[in-house]
């Protein structure tokens, strides 16, 4: 039970890491809407985060798949396929001179990933208070004999 309490904390810390990362480049586009931020600024700022959040959230799938979590698998599979699909294609990079044209697009993306990412901080969560119980509650019962 205490490798099921592990996992859960491991998933709840990179879907922390997950949610920031989104956060932090619907920021970056936002400050250049308002232009507070140039092209390149936003893009690099963009574009170095975004292999880190693919692996991230590859790992998490592909981790979910081999412990059985099949629900949490089928949850994230999309978005891990979408990413996929984006590296694969080379267009996973914002270009720095056609970023404007794409700032709608991008941010609607950005919102996406955001609000699948809270919902599923939201199960993970919620998955951690019930193993985290269980474990505890395991854990007096054999103290009990």
């Amino acid at each position: 039970m205490a490798w099921d309490l592990i996992f859960w904390v491991v998933c709840f810390f990179i879907n922390i890491a997950l949610l920031a990362s989104s956060f932090y480049q619907l920021l970056s586009l936002s400050d250049l809407e308002a232009d507070h931020l140039n092209p390149f600024e936003a893009s690099t700022r963009i574009n170095s985060i975004v292999l880190p959040e693919f692996l991230l959230q590859g790992f998490l799938c592909i981790s979910f798949l081999l412990t059985w979590h099949w629900f949490m698998f089928l949850f994230t599979l999309p978005i891990a396929a979408y990413h996929l699909m984006l590296y694969l294609n080379q267009k996973h990079l914002l270009d720095v001179t056609e970023i404007f044209r794409d700032l709608n697009t991008e941010k609607k993306y950005r919102f996406i990933k955001l609000a699948v990412y809270l919902l599923l901080f939201t199960v993970v969560l919620f998955r951690l208070v019930i193993t985290a119980f269980n474990s505890l509650h395991d854990e007096v019962d054999v103290h009990a004999f």
